[in-house]
């Protein structure tokens, strides 16, 4: 039967009050095939016109070719959001596009023999079509991004010389991490317990390449300050942020290293940096990393150094692959050498420590056995001294290591006596005045290494010039002027793992021309992390056609911050902190206003399933194709609602997605068999019998509960069940409904408002019932329901009755009784009468809850 019989067999079903038979397939492709014929259905309207905005954003996803139930989840709630902001007056913009760069496609590429280009596009089409048929609300044809087209990459490389410009890019060579499988380096971010992020147990390796850095420690303090004015952001995201940050304040120190037997006496000193230079006078000696530059000097004369020192570099290595870098097992070795505690004068032996890391601090400490646990267990291992320097008052004999700060220098020459927080202020301006030290601080972060030796990325724009010219040498680096963009990525490219980045093996790419001076020039071939693609997605979407710049200032102040960013917490280190400096950087440059993404951000939980978060990698994959053929779209999308709190991890269970279905069955059948009723009802609804009374007052608490849900703690599985509460009432009331012992009026305004506030949960449902019983425009095009607060009341409450703390009775009294009317009915009442019997009344309350009053009798 083709859809416009079944539509008019549907019709004349409902013309004849007989309830039909719930069928998704043949409902939600006919509407979704209507939707898909409006390509401006779900688009913004312009700043001009006088709404309110709400920017609404889900996470973009890798195109790996198939969705699973985890990505439902997380667009569900984002697609629930947006359906209901629409409704309640608000210029909504709701974007979709396509993180489309990376490694995934580039393996693929080398799986499946297929074109990483070709193997994207057609993961995008598979994706998309999924997307529509789940009935998500995005403005495709306004702003669909793909970033690995050059429409889009073209501005990453646009922001690359802007960032060159403006000395936030640069080039170095440096110890990096490199994958073994991905054949690429990897920002520090991207190692998780000493693991690739892609691959969890492969080992990261450290390599010395040159690479291109984007400056992010430029702006780590205001990053990290930052957070603090971050409300709308999870406490746990900006915690770890926090951590990765890692501010370190205190000073630098440099202890000059004394002369060997036959050596001249010289300048080099060991800076060594601590945020306790109140304790210094109880270093007893200074430990260097093994991989400290000093280090590999002496090595190169001393065998047994050198021995010792390759293997804590070994052992270093292994407990980085084994994430417990901070557990490992505290040993080193004497070199021999001295340095000079320049506030004492007393010459310290230099260790190597394998517990101590090259990229932390300077890579040396000074250590205080008496007043740090770890300086504190490599003393006792190898017998070095342990001085007191620090004492708490009453505390001069308290056990060694002592750590507190909320105490006193002791021994400690002209600082002795004075607080630690004051002697480090004092202490650290001392070693300034006399040039050998300084107050300063430190960070955990590092600048973001963006050059990757891969294929399927955004093609960096630079060259080197191979014979020069005036202020750059014989293969120095030149920027290519923005005339020049986009540099594309060429498409016909043998793909391999070996000799680096695969486009310095494809000529017509590699040989080029200087823009400067003319002459020969090679092109960059290490592509973009495709993290820079996602740092800045979203500002395009506001603006995602515009062919002139990457968006236009004006629209982008319009839309920005994000008013609610949804996503995974496992971004935090990653995709966040590097949307957030890109912010700024594009407010620095004058693009917008805005000095953070998002005002509010929304981490949901995980799918698990089998025990496992719901994964390709994991085997446990979920296909929401599956269960749209069995049980519809709307059923789908609405368990992965009902099923858990959004911030809860949800454990999959294919029978709740078939409950679901039933209870939209029980839906339909109710709306169809009322709907000629619905669609000829006049007049205003009235509370005329007390079934109506009821009805009514269900309803109205319902809209307030689902209401203050969506506009605070989104606990949308509770929705959901007081819309079911609702159906059970309407349904228990069918056979009053039936004899008219309810106005037309009363029951259209039952199921129009029910089918309302079922529109962000079950679009196509609701789009279906509405049409049916009349209604005009399309369902989400309707205003949000509005509780009436005094049908709301109830006529009648519940009170507890409780004698020295034991429930006796429930009393019902009408909602408006005072408290004496609660009394007297409370000592009425003869089940509490008999409890009471040769008893005392010592007190008599009537305690008010949020849940209600209580009635307690405290007797003896």
């Amino acid at each position: 039967m083709d859809q416009a019989r079944t539509w008019d067999a549907a019709k004349s079903g409902a013309e004849r009050n007989e309830p039909q038979r719930y069928n998704p397939d043949e409902i939600e492709p006919r509407w979704q095939a209507r939707w898909d014929a409006q390509p401006d259905l779900y688009a913004a309207e312009p700043a001009t016109c006088g709404k309110p905005k709400f920017y609404c954003l889900e996470m973009l996803p890798y195109p790996s070719g198939q969705l699973h139930m985890g990505h439902v989840r997380n667009y569900a709630i984002g697609d629930a959001l947006a359906r209901f902001m629409r409704m309640r007056g608000y210029n909504v913009l709701h974007p979709m596009g396509w993180d489309a760069f990376g490694l995934p496609a580039e393996n693929a590429a080398l799986k499946n023999n297929t074109p990483p280009r070709e193997w994207t596009l057609k993961n995008i089409a598979q994706m998309k079509a999924q997307m529509s048929r789940i009935g998500y609300s995005y403005d495709w044809a306004g702003t669909e991004t793909t970033t690995c087209l050059p429409e889009y990459y073209r501005w990453n490389q646009w922001f690359f010389l802007k960032m060159v410009e403006r000395g936030l890019a640069y080039r170095k060579s440096s110890k990096v991490n490199w994958c073994p499988q991905c054949a690429t380096v990897l920002a520090n971010e991207q190692v998780v317990a000493g693991c690739c992020w892609r691959h969890e147990e492969q080992i990261v390796e450290q390599r010395e390449l040159e690479q291109w850095f984007l400056r992010i420690t430029r702006y780590a303090d205001e990053l990290l300050d930052g957070l603090n004015e971050m409300p709308g952001w999870p406490e746990k995201v900006r915690t770890m942020q926090r951590n990765w940050i890692g501010r370190s304040e205190g000073a630098e120190v440099d202890f000059v290293v004394a002369p060997a037997l036959g050596e001249q006496a010289g300048k080099v000193a060991i800076k060594v940096f601590t945020t306790r230079i109140d304790t210094i006078f109880g270093a007893t000696s200074i430990q260097l990393a093994p991989e400290h530059v000093l280090v590999k000097e002496w090595a190169k004369i001393d065998p047994a150094l050198s021995r010792a020192v390759a293997s804590m570099i070994a052992e270093q290595k292994a407990a980085r692959e084994t994430g417990d870098i901070g557990n490992i097992e505290k040993h080193g070795v004497a070199t021999g050498r001295m340095a000079i505690n320049p506030f004492t004068g007393e010459r310290l032996p230099i260790w190597v420590a394998n517990y101590i890391l090259a990229d932390y601090g300077t890579g040396a400490i000074m250590s205080v056995p008496a007043h740090d646990e770890r300086d504190f267990d490599f003393a006792s291992k190898y017998g070095l001294p342990e001085k007191r320097v620090v004492a708490g008052a009453g505390e001069e004999d308290a056990p060694l290591p002592y750590i507190g700060e909320d105490a006193v220098l002791v021994d400690s020459g002209e600082w002795t006596g004075q607080s630690c927080a004051a002697a480090q202020e004092k202490m650290a301006l001392f070693a300034q005045q006399r040039g050998f030290g300084k107050k300063t601080t430190t960070y955990r972060l590092k600048d973001w290494g963006v050059s990757r030796q891969r294929y399927w990325g955004t093609p960096i724009p630079m060259v080197y010039c191979e014979r020069g010219h005036e202020g750059v040498e014989p293969g120095g680096v030149v920027p290519l002027p923005e005339s020049a963009l986009p540099v594309l990525l060429p498409e016909q490219v043998e793909i391999t793992q070996a000799g680096g980045s695969p486009l310095a093996w494809v000529p017509e790419f590699l040989h080029t021309t200087c823009p400067v001076c003319g002459g020969p020039a090679r092109r960059e071939t290490d592509t973009m992390d495709t993290f820079v693609d996602s740092s800045w997605y979203f500002y395009r979407y506001a603006d995602a056609k515009n062919p002139f710049q990457p968006f236009d200032p004006q629209t982008a102040n319009y839309w920005f911050p994000i008013d609610q960013y949804i996503g995974g917490v496992e971004h935090a280190i990653l995709h966040l902190i590097y949307s957030r400096f890109w912010t700024k950087v594009m407010r620095d440059m004058g693009m917008i206003r805005n000095s953070e993404p998002a005002e509010r951000l929304f981490t949901q939980g995980m799918v698990i399933k089998d025990g496992a978060k719901m994964s390709k990698s994991k085997g446990n994959v979920v296909s929401p194709d599956d269960m749209i053929a069995r049980y519809g779209a709307d059923a789908t999308r609405m368990y992965a609602l009902f099923a858990a709190p959004p911030d809860r991890d949800l454990e999959w269970q294919e029978e709740g997605v078939a409950g679901i279905s039933r209870f939209l069955a029980r839906v339909y059948r109710l709306g169809t068999k009322y709907a000629e009723t619905v669609r000829k009802a006049t007049g205003r609804p009235e509370a005329g019998s007390e079934t109506a009374q009821r009805l009514l007052r269900s309803l109205h608490q319902t809209i307030a509960k689902i209401t203050e849900d969506f506009q605070a703690r989104w606990h949308f599985n509770t929705c959901i069940a007081a819309i079911m509460i609702l159906v059970n009432e309407i349904t228990a009331a069918e056979p009053s409904l039936d004899r008219g012992e309810v106005s037309s009026a009363t029951l259209a305004e039952m199921l129009r408002t029910l089918t309302l506030l079922l529109a962000p949960f079950a679009p196509f449902l609701a789009a279906e019932l509405w049409q049916q019983m009349g209604g005009s425009r399309q369902v989400f095009a309707q205003a949000w329901p509005t509780a009436d607060a005094e049908l709301a009341k109830e006529h009648e409450i519940e009170i507890p009755v409780q004698v020295n703390g034991k429930l006796v009775n429930v009393i019902k009294l009408p909602a408006q009784a005072d408290e004496a009317a609660i009394k007297a009915a409370s000592l009425a009442d003869e089940r509490v009468k008999a409890r009471l019997a040769d008893k005392t009344i010592v007190k008599h309350l009537v305690i008010d809850k949020t849940s209600g009053k209580l009635v307690n009798l405290v007797v003896k």
